[in-house]
C-alpha cells in the first residue's frame, strides 16, 4: 500500500469516528486530503476506499440522520463503541512473556515490529517492563535476507517466487510457493508452504534461497488450509541435511590436526607433502567455515557445494565481510589460494 493511500485512508477513519452524525460523500470529499476534484474519479476512489475499510475490519457503518424518512441522502461513520478495543487486562506473568518476547526480537529483523506492539499496550495502560536484567537473555537471529520478505508473505496471504539451491546441487532452480508460515528449527529458519510446482506441501531452508524473494500473486490470495500445524510440518519434515555425506579433501603433510582425528582412508599424495583424505559431514554451511579455520592446510576437493562455499567464505573473509574464521586476522590467508586447487 502507498504511503499517500495509507495517509488517506487514516484521516478517512479519523474523520468517520470524529463525527457523531452521518457524512455524505460529498461531506467526506471536502474533509479528508487526497481526494480528486473529477467527480467519477472521487466517486471510484471512495468506493474502493470503504472496500478496503471492510477488508481491514474497519466497522463502517452506513444511514442517514433523518430517521428513514424519504429523500435523506446515504451518509457514513464509524461508531467508535464499535472500533475502539476492549479494554485489556494482563496477569503479572502474561505481561512477563510479552516483555521476554520483545526481548527476543530486539536485534532480529522484527524488532520494530516487537517494539511497536510494545508501545501499543502501554498506550492501553499495560506494563511490560523489558529493562529488568536476567540472568539468560534470549536471541532469535533472523539473518537470513529471505526472511523479512518471506515474514511479510505470509503475513499478507501472498505467493512468492524465488531461486532455491537444493541440497547437493550448485545450480539454483525458480520455485513458486505460497507461504503457510515461517518456522525456526535446530537454529535454523524454514518457509512452509504449497510448492505450486511440485503441487504438494514443502518445506524450504531460507538459507538456501539466492537472492531476491518475489510476489507473485496478489495479496489474500494464500488460503492455509484447514488444521495445518507449519511447526509440525516443519519439525516432522525429513531434511536431508541430516544424512552425512563424504568429503574428499586434502590436508598438509603434519598439520589440520582437527580434521586428521576423524578422517579416513587417508593416503599420501604429491610425495609426501600433502595427505588426501575423506571426511563425512551433515551440513554445508557449518563444515564449510569449519574447514576455512584450517587455511591453506586444508583443500576442497568434493563435493562441488562444499568446495563452493569454502571459497565463498574465503572470499567474504578477503572482502572484509565476515569475522575471520580463525581469529587470527590476516594470518589465515597466507596465500590467497586454499581451495581453488
Amino acid at each position: 500500500m502507498s504511503r499517500r493511500k495509507t495517509e488517506r485512508l487514516l484521516n478517512l477513519v479519523v474523520c468517520l469516528l470524529a463525527t457523531r452524525r452521518y457524512l455524505t460523500a460529498e461531506q467526506i470529499r471536502r474533509a479528508v486530503p487526497g481526494y480528486p476534484d473529477s467527480d467519477e474519479a472521487f466517486k471510484r476512489m471512495f468506493e474502493r476506499d470503504k472496500e478496503e475499510l471492510r477488508e481491514l475490519g474497519v466497522p463502517l457503518e452506513v444511514g442517514s440522520d433523518q430517521g428513514g424518512g424519504g429523500g435523506e441522502e446515504i451518509g457514513y461513520r464509524i461508531p467508535p463503541q464499535a472500533y475502539e478495543l476492549p479494554d485489556i487486562h494482563l496477569t503479572s506473568d502474561e505481561a512477563a512473556v510479552l516483555g521476554i518476547a520483545a526481548r527476543v526480537w530486539q536485534r532480529a529483523s522484527m524488532a520494530e515490529a516487537a517494539s511497536g506492539a510494545l508501545l501499543k499496550l502501554r498506550a492501553a495502560g499495560v506494563e511490560t517492563d523489558v529493562t529488568t536484567a536476567v540472568g539468560i537473555e534470549p536471541r532469535v537471529n533472523t539473518g537470513d535476507p529471505a526472511f523479512p520478505a518471506l515474514w511479510e508473505a505470509v503475513r499478507d496471504g501472498r505467493p512468492v517466487a524465488f531461486d532455491y539451491q537444493g541440497i547437493g546441487r550448485t545450480s539454483v532452480a525458480r520455485r513458486h510457493l505460497e507461504p503457510w508460515g515461517v518456522v525456526s528449527r535446530r537454529g535454523r529458519w524454514y518457509a512452509v508452504g504449497f510448492d505450486r510446482d511440485r503441487e504438494e506441501q514443502r518445506v524450504f531452508r531460507l538459507s538456501r534461497i539466492v537472492g531476491d524473494v518475489a510476489g507473485d500473486g496478489a495479496p489474500g490470495t494464500v488460503t492455509v488450509p484447514d488444521g495445518v500445524d507449519v511447526r509440525r510440518i516443519a519439525f516432522d519434515w525429513g531434511d536431508p541435511v541430516s544424512d552425512p555425506r563424504p568429503a574428499t579433501v586434502r590436508l598438509r603433510a603434519g598439520a589440520a590436526q582437527g580434521p586428521r582425528r576423524w578422517a579416513r582412508d587417508v593416503r599420501a599424495v604429491d610425495g609426501g607433502a600433502w595427505d588426501e583424505a575423506t571426511l563425512m559431514f551433515q551440513d554445508v554451511e557449518r563444515f564449510a567455515p569449519y574447514l576455512v579455520r584450517f587455511a591453506d592446510d586444508v583443500v576442497v576437493l568434493d563435493p562441488p557445494d562444499l568446495r563452493d562455499a569454502v571459497i565463498q567464505q574465503l572470499k567474504s573473509v578477503l572482502a572484509g565481510s565476515v569475522q575471520d574464521p580463525c581469529g587470527d586476522g590476516g594470518d589465515m590467508m597466507r596465500d590467497g589460494s586454499v581451495s581453488g586447487r
